[in-house]
């Protein structure tokens, strides 16, 4: 019998009186009686409630590996029937069928429903009449109330003539049995006949696994009170293996710290090895124990990559017969397998002790074949844990697959990958590896270093190196120009990428399309910190165009991230708050979170709250940035803007004067990164009183750029020069169509000017003009720092009706003010959002993707779905940036 999730206590006893068996050997009650359950037990009620419905089918199969659980949970069902169960546990002496139907008759009697004597009793060991069968099937068939039998491990009983045997009994008996087979494999009947026909109850291995609550209330049956986490993690560990559970609640009872142990317990030593080895491994031949040791180096394996490990070719067969006999052998789909994970960390302590020295050699067979296969994340694994560093440096340069360094996905870090490649043969395939690890995680310095060793290396071979190699090194120079702010830099690599591209093979060209979304979306990057918009936004829009893979969606979010920061700079807040929304989406299309690099967009909706006026939205979004300052130029500039836009917000006006003094180290200038932060300076010495400082700095700085206009018109302004204020918004129509971000505040500044000169006509008009465009865009900004001029002409119905609802408060009964409670107008929603709709809809509101609101809300993604449709519908919408405009129309947000 099985050990069980408790373990098992048997009910011992000599020979059943009366008869002999066809060996001639007494009858052993142990064979016929149920197993008792000690003190720990737990009675699972999904199981049991399972195992009841067994009552309404013909055949039950509890099937599941050793120590699941299965004997003990049908004998506490068995025990609590409520009527006599007939029970037989077969062992290896009762073998064919003659032993096996004597030793059926014989529980059948134990349990006081006793076949007819009619029926007879077998004589011959090794067969069985067929008279005895049908006379067994007729009196089962003419009994009252059907009788219950089980078997427990039935896989012990190999003979398919039995099987055979016990199928035709069952079918003729009708009604009269109920048959319950406890087994490790599959029994040996018709399965898919009573399946099909709904004629069967199946209890399998992932339903026998414990729940973390199930296994929470075992331990505590073992005196171990634990916390979910380290429940969770225990099973998580053990795949909730009853045994498994067991056998580590007794051993970190005898411990002082049985949490620590919990945690950090070495499955290779102690009784679970024991178990696993002796239950499992020792019972297969030498083959198929070599087979398992040398699998248990890998997380996944299918047939072929098992002979690779062996250099064998009878892998597909073992494998399947190990799942079949659940065998801790795990159908991963798809032709692939895994070990239990207990059962691997046991295997490989056993084979490390077994074949010292051979665990290197079988990850480096594994990260070869892997290799041909196409699978770079678990080729890197295994090349890493071989340490054959010039193997996997060489297969990602030549495979043009160093770009997955980047992109990867789930395939962790690469400085974990390659942390110990030190001091390995100089090779440069090698030094383009390094340099990638170290760009992977903005270190410019040894990134370019490296990158420089490699341009040695590759300048001392033939053509200067293989074309891949080159191309890859192109790469890592165009990020290096990203980082650097060298616009130059990363188009003179991006040229070069382009020249190599068509001398490589088209599978690979085509087998690694992250390569050209990489190139692009570093040249777009470099090109937008140098002022070229329209060129940066033409690259990154064809990233975005690009092929949509696992292995672009990284490069796709920058871009889209990068357009964003596009928007804002061109005066359209709305269009970047959509593009980064988009990226939220893309993100959670793939079950990934925001980018985990510069936080662009992040910085981008922090802008764009500022316009808005929602100065501590703003503020939060940066509070969930780095202290460090962005390593990556463009986000260390609008992280620069962003804070001193905050801290004028705030009244903290030398703050944010030194704040805009902050260097942003870049080889070639940022004329937009100079401009806003000369823009920011500006406003802050406009707010200490100080307009001819204001407009200083901004003629230091010089250039065109429209906000950079208006600011400095601004500040003439306040300076006393209306004339030269005007003829530079004047100047504004030379740039077209500039965004609302920008001629909002512009005719702003020209209203105040006519106000000056008495001109209320002109006044009202402007300021009428900038309402229009400001309430598409939620710019209440550009109004709250306009000055106290502004306030009497808003009084004014003509001005306060375009003003109401988003800019000053709504007049009427019905409307409501307080945020979070919108009135009852045409505007307001079918019926008020609940309190866990509006925490939804502010974390939407901040590009969290549903994953990371579950987990700040501490609720699970389904719920937070759940309370999206809801909003959705109260809103009339379908989608989540059209739900926050929608909110933040309503004042809810």
């Amino acid at each position: 019998m099985d050990v069980q999730d408790t373990g098992e206590d048997v009910v011992r006893g000599g020979p059943v009186a009366g008869g002999a068996d066809p060996l001639g050997d007494p009858y052993l009650s142990t064979r016929f009686a149920l197993p008792s359950r000690p003190g720990t037990f737990l009675r699972r009620d999904r199981l049991a409630e399972h195992l009841g419905q067994g009552r309404l089918t013909p055949l039950t199969v509890v099937n599941g590996s050793a120590g699941a659980g299965k004997t003990l949970l049908v004998a506490d069902w068995a025990a609590n029937l409520g009527q006599p169960v007939a029970w037989l546990t077969l062992d290896a002496a009762v073998e064919g069928p003659g032993m096996f139907w004597a030793h059926l008759l014989q529980a059948l009697s134990a349990a006081g429903a006793p076949a007819p004597a009619a029926v007879g009793s077998p004589t011959d060991a090794t067969g069985v009449p067929r008279t005895l069968l049908s006379r067994l099937a007729w009196a089962l068939a003419a009994r009252d109330r059907p009788v219950t039998v089980v078997i427990d491990e039935f896989e012990r009983m190999t003979d398919p003539e039995v099987g055979r045997q016990l199928e035709f009994v069952l079918r003729h008996a009708h009604r009269g049995l109920r048959l319950v087979l406890v087994s490790r494999t599959e029994p040996l009947l018709p399965l898919h006949r009573y399946r099909l026909a709904g004629e069967m109850t199946e209890i399998r291995d992932a339903e026998l696994a414990f729940t973390t609550e199930e296994a929470v209330d075992l331990l505590e049956r073992h005196g171990l009170s634990l916390t979910a986490p380290v429940a969770r993690g225990l099973v998580e560990r053990t795949r909730g293996w009853a045994a498994g559970l067991r056998l580590s609640a007794l051993a970190a009872r005898s411990t002082p710290d049985p949490e620590r142990y919990l945690k950090e317990f070495e499955a290779g030593r102690g009784t679970i090895a024991d178990f696993l080895l002796a239950e499992v491994l020792d019972r297969q031949p030498p083959e198929t124990q070599d087979l398992l040791l040398r699998v248990s180096v890998l997380d996944r394996f299918c047939p072929d990559l098992a002979d690779e490990l062996t250099r064998r070719h009878d892998a597909a067969t073992i494998l399947a017969a190990l799942h079949s006999a659940n065998a801790f052998v795990e159908d991963f789909g798809q032709g692939w397998y895994r070990l239990h994970p207990l059962f691997r960390e046991i295997l490989r302590a056993h084979l490390r002790r077994r074949a010292p020295g051979l665990e290197p050699e079988l990850h480096r067979r594994a990260a070869h074949w892997l290799r041909r296969s196409g699978t770079l994340p678990e080729m890197l694994a295994h090349g890493a844990a071989a340490q054959d560093w010039t193997y996997m440096a060489r297969a990602l340069v030549e495979d043009l697959a160093i770009g997955q360094l980047f992109t990867g996905l789930g395939a962790g870090k690469p400085t974990d990958w390659f942390a110990g490649m030190e001091g390995e043969t100089p090779d440069p395939s090698l030094d383009l590896v390094r340099a990638a690890c170290e760009l992977s995680r903005s270190d410019l310095d040894d990134g370019l270093a490296h990158l420089r060793r490699a341009d040695r290396r590759l300048a001392e071979e033939d053509g200067g190196g293989s074309p891949a190699a080159q191309l890859s090194r192109a790469l890592l120079e165009a990020l290096a120009g990203r980082l650097s702010g060298s616009a130059h830099q990363a188009e003179r690599a991006t040229r070069e990428a382009r020249r190599l591209m068509p001398q490589m093979p088209s599978r690979l060209r085509d087998g690694h399309p992250e390569l050209a979304a990489l190139l692009l979306t570093h040249v777009g990057s470099s090109r937008l910190w140098a002022g070229r918009l329209d060129e940066a936004a033409a690259a990154l829009t064809t990233v975005i165009r690009g092929p949509r893979t696992a292995s672009t969606v990284l490069p796709r979010m920058e871009a889209l991230e990068h357009l964003a920061l596009v928007e804002h700079l061109n005066g359209r807040p709305g269009a970047a708050e959509r593009k980064v929304f988009a990226m939220t989406a893309e993100a959670e299309r793939y079950g990934l979170a925001e980018p985990s690099g510069s936080g662009l967009g992040r910085l981008v909706l922090a802008a764009v709250a500022l316009d808005r006026d929602e100065v501590d939205r703003s503020e939060a979004l940066l509070a969930g940035m780095p202290d460090r300052p962005p390593a990556d130029p463009v986000a260390a500039a609008v992280k620069r803007a962003v804070t001193s836009g905050v801290l004028l917000a705030r009244g903290r006006t030398r703050e944010a004067l030194a704040v805009t003094a902050r260097p942003v180290p870049a080889a070639e200038a940022s004329p937009w990164a100079q401009g806003r932060a000369a823009l920011a300076a500006s406003d802050a010495h406009l707010a200490q009183g100080r307009p001819d400082a204001a407009v200083e700095v901004l003629r230091q700085v010089g250039g065109d750029l429209p906000e950079c206009t208006v600011g400095a018109a601004r500040a003439h302004l306040a300076a006393g020069d209306p004339a030269t204020a005007l003829r530079l918004l004047d100047g504004l129509a030379a740039h077209g169509g500039v965004g609302p971000a920008v001629s909002v505040p512009a005719a702003l500044v020209r209203a105040q000017a006519a106000a000056l000169e008495g001109d209320t006509a002109t006044v009202r008009r402007t300021v009428a003009q900038a309402l229009a465009e400001g309430r598409r865009e939620e710019l209440r900004r550009a109004f709250r720092v306009a000055g106290p001029w502004l306030a009497p002409f808003l009084a004014e119905p003509a001005l306060r009706a375009p003003a109401a609802g988003w800019l000053v408060p709504a007049s009427g009964a019905h409307a409501g003010t307080e945020r979070g409670r919108p009135g009852t107008g045409p505007e307001a929603p079918v019926e008020e959002l609940s309190g866990r709709e509006l925490e939804v809809l502010e974390r939407l509101a901040r590009a969290m993707s549903t994953e990371d609101i579950a987990a700040d809300l501490f609720v699970s993604v389904n719920t937070v779905k759940t309370h999206l449709k809801s909003a959705y519908r109260k809103l009339s919408v379908h989608r989540r940036n059209d739900a926050v405009r929608r909110a933040r129309e309503l004042r809810l947000l």
